[in-house]
């Protein structure tokens, strides 16, 4: 027997001890097999390969198996695999935070590694709230978020996504409570926060939003006014501004980072996903100089207390920078303009058909909103005999491809949406 066939006999009785995510176990489907990827293509077990239409829930920035990233964690595997980031730093770690503060606007200049974006929100609340203690400013412990939000699935940041029409709910006598809003789209919107900031103040040591585009929690669009009147809410409220950029940035929405597009600086942002360009796990919190410096002080229960394992682990420190280095080489944001604008010819045909209630495109993010609701099961399982790998959720059918995928097979993932929609296999 080979190492091939055996390999494959323990991947099937694995089957019986996975658990996974998002899944009621006891109906859901097999799942399939990946054995291999390769730009925009998953290749499955029995030889079907998969056009990727989400990137991996949107990290495979770069394509799969780009061959520059992979070169550079080959290397520092070589050198240092890890070593632990407590009274030690290590090169390929500092060369991130430098460049990542170089790029951010303002001063954004201080980077705490984690190692996913559930943690960098954790580690952004903490640092919120511990800002407010270590000034003296007792009882502003709470955060104020919004309808519509999702920031992850651990306890802390479960609390700041929205409370009803998450997948949270159940979880919710467990959460800490938090104050939740209405985004303020439209110049009433604007007012009500106002007058909820200025009862709840108090309380409150910063507001928390996803910039242009609250992913997760259902693919909601808003505009860059919308982000200028948080910063003005922000700073007239006495609140620091947390955006996090898990889903936005590097260049998923058009520009670097979502918030250039408003020209604001947040007083802290979050970052994860295309961080490695999809490679390896690593996230960041980075936060603005006013916010670090209410840390330093002679008592040390005054430093930030967290520190993950893994943070700072030099392969996935290695390999983002070898992603800022695609960045900087390539055209990402000029293909990232060219995905929009097939994006937007290529769904637009959907527009009107039964059971689609919208379609709305920015930058390398396409969604076709259901209504009502699809049967998933089915739905997953006619894009998969399309050739492609979708991930439709509750009643949304989107795309977040690699940014570097070619116009043949965005073609082929924008034809399968519309075939399975014209078959009404929703």
């Amino acid at each position: 027997m080979t190492d091939e066939i055996k390999s494959g006999d323990a991947a099937e009785a694995g089957r019986e001890h996975i658990w996974l995510p998002y899944t009621q176990m006891n109906t859901a489907a097999s799942p399939l097999r990946a054995v291999r990827t390769e730009g925009c293509v998953i290749e499955l077990a029995d030889g079907r390969r998969l056009i990727d239409g989400v990137a991996s829930w949107w990290t495979a920035c770069h394509g799969y198996n780009h061959p520059d990233i992979r070169a550079a964690v080959e290397r520092q595997l070589a050198a240092m695999p890890h070593v632990m980031f407590g009274g030690l730093v290590h090169e390929p770690a500092l060369a991130l935070a430098s460049r990542l503060a170089a790029m951010l606007p303002g001063d954004l200049e201080r980077v705490f590694f984690t190692d996913s974006g559930s943690v960098a929100v954790e580690v952004a609340m903490k640092m919120a709230i511990q800002y407010r203690l270590n000034r003296g400013e007792l009882g502003r412990t709470k955060l104020l978020a919004f309808r519509g939000g999702y920031h992850g699935d651990t306890l802390a940041a479960m609390s700041v996504c929205d409370p009803e029409e998450g997948m949270h709910a159940l979880f919710a006598g467990a959460l800490p409570q938090q104050v939740m809003a209405d985004l303020p789209t439209t110049p009433e919107r604007a007012a009500a926060l106002d007058a909820l900031l200025a009862r709840h103040a108090p309380e409150l040591a910063a507001i928390i939003v996803e910039p242009l585009v609250q992913g997760a929690g259902g693919m909601r669009f808003h505009d860059v006014a919308t982000l200028r009147t948080l910063r003005d809410l922000a700073d007239r409220h006495g609140l620091l501004l947390i955006l996090d950029e898990i889903f936005t940035g590097f260049g998923r929405t058009g520009t670097m980072f979502a918030c250039e597009q408003a020209g604001i600086v947040p007083d802290i942002v979050t970052l994860s996903k295309a961080l490695t360009g999809g490679t390896m796990a690593l996230a960041a919190t980075v936060a603005r100089r006013h916010v670090f410096e209410a840390f330093l002080s002679d008592d040390p229960a005054k430093a930030l207390m967290h520190g993950p394992t893994f943070m700072a682990n030099p392969l996935a420190c290695a390999a983002a920078n070898a992603s800022l280095d695609l960045f900087a080489r390539e055209p990402r944001l000029a293909q990232v303009a060219r995905i929009e604008a097939q994006l937007r010819e290529e769904l637009e045909p959907c527009r009107g058909r039964p059971g689609i209630a919208d379609v709305r495109v920015m930058g390398a993010i396409g969604v076709v909103q259901l209504d009502p609701a699809p049967n998933l099961d089915r739905l997953k399982a006619a894009l998969v005999a399309e050739g492609v790998w979708v991930r439709p959720f509750r009643d949304v059918l989107y795309l977040t491809p690699a940014l570097t995928i070619g116009a043949e097979d965005l073609g082929r993932l924008t034809g399968a949406l519309r075939r399975v929609i014209e078959r009404n296999a929703l």
